[in-house]
């Protein structure tokens, strides 16, 4: 039986010594992981390949499969990621500000771990080393809790996880797993405040409603991506079809890649058919508006085209669907960013200085891109290392969260027998 406080108590305890260490005891714990992730690479493989047979017979989509897929090459990238969390700058300790009083006392303002993490996410099993290397790089103990359709492939990565502890010295209780499916458990976890410090969901609008209405310990909600790309009227159209056609192929299961993209009337004509055809060779579905559906349906190409639902613009697709909309100029492109987007990833097309200051400045969604590929809303395009979940709201974190967003701080103030007057 899963007990939760039992759970939540050692998670403090080992929180508590992590906090202690030295930049080179963190690292040595996580090069030991990373060893271990490599030595341990048949039995990580194995347990998948159960996962993801278990997924195909329950009738699982593809995208859902490819997020949940480890391969030798995605196991070596987890050692790889593992060892780039060495190399990163330790936050802990780290002195934000420090000034003298007028009084004379010297005040300080030092980052320090958060404490206890308590992490809820479905499918990919990368998030378990992401989220693990990460928090103990900060300080910081973990309880995680995966999907079930990962279950045995979480369960190997965290057995990795805590025999490279034991063996540096660290305690165990330092990453622990629910490995319970119960979702019951979830409920419980929401509510272990007098252990848990912050709570991070990554998954579905379902996980994120729940957390916020039912958690007792503070949230950072984000992970849900209705991303878009303006191509303006200036757009390099050739550039614009490579750029689209990278946010939505490269890897459409995961929540940069491209949802909608919205396209002036003036280039329309040439630019739909170009986008159609490159993004037919991936086999993209296009969901067009009537304007832009009037314009595809007169060409010659091998695009599967059908009429937008009123749905559809609200959808984070995770798949090779792709929403198509003409706008009339970056006014209308940011009147419809603003009602559909879940302030993730947006991106303008344009050799128009004033039309993207316009666009970066009207929109506050956690990374915008000029001229780029929303696939670069990520930690570790952004030089963060791994990430923990892209934030979308605005409180403590926006966007990849780092290993100084798995901090907070304590002010220091060094007096000389002061008294407050």
């Amino acid at each position: 039986m899963t007990d939760l406080i039992a759970m939540g108590k050692a998670a403090k305890i080992a929180g508590r010594q992590l906090a202690t260490l030295t930049t080179r005891q963190k690292n040595e714990a996580l090069l030991a992981i990373a060893d271990e992730i490599e030595a341990q690479s048949s039995v990580i493989l194995a347990a998948n390949a159960q996962d993801i047979d278990d997924g195909r017979s329950r009738g699982l989509s593809d995208s859902l499969l490819d997020r949940l897929l480890l391969t030798e090459k995605r196991v070596t990238g987890l050692a790889a990621d593992t060892r780039k969390v060495v190399d990163l700058p330790d936050p802990v300790g780290k002195e934000l500000e420090s000034r003298l009083l007028p009084n004379g006392m010297r005040l300080s303002r030092r980052r320090i771990p958060v404490g206890v993490l308590g992490v809820i996410y479905e499918a990919r099993p990368n998030v378990t080393i992401d989220v693990a290397t990460l928090s103990l790089k900060a300080g910081n103990a973990s309880i995680l809790r995966g999907g079930s359709e990962t279950l045995r492939s979480n369960l190997a990565l965290v057995t990795v996880i805590q025999t490279a502890l034991r063996d540096v010295g660290l305690p165990q209780t330092a990453v622990q797993y629910i490995d319970n499916p119960d979702r019951e458990l979830v409920s419980q976890l929401l509510r272990l405040d007098e252990y848990v410090d912050m709570l991070i969901p990554r998954g579905g609008a379902g996980l994120h409603k729940l957390c916020r209405e039912q958690s007792s310990i503070p949230v950072i909600t984000g992970g849900i991506g209705i991303c878009h790309i303006f191509v303006d009227e200036s757009a390099d159209l050739d550039r614009a079809v490579d750029i689209v056609e990278n946010s939505k192929v490269q890897r459409p299961s995961v929540c940069n890649a491209l949802d909608t993209v919205l396209v002036h009337p003036a280039i329309a004509q040439d630019f739909l058919p170009k986008m159609a055809l490159r993004l037919a060779k991936s086999g993209v579905e296009l969901r067009a508006s009537s304007e832009a559906l009037d314009i595809l349906n007169k060409l010659q190409h091998e695009a599967k085209v059908v009429a937008a639902g009123p749905g559809d613009f609200d959808q984070e697709w995770l798949s090779l669907i792709l929403g198509v909309r003409l706008v009339a100029n970056v006014d209308e492109a940011i009147a419809h960013i603003q009602k559909h987007t879940t302030e993730h990833t947006e991106s303008i097309l344009t050799n128009d200085w004033h039309n993207a200051t316009k666009f970066v400045n009207a929109l506050s969604s956690s990374a915008i891109f000029v001229n780029a590929s929303t696939r670069f809303n990520d930690g570790g395009q952004f030089g963060l290392g791994a990430e923990v979940a892209v934030s979308t709201q605005k409180l403590h974190a926006r966007g990849p969260m780092g290993l100084e967003e798995l901090t907070t701080y304590k002010w220091i103030g060094y007096g000389d027998g002061h008294i407050r007057p």
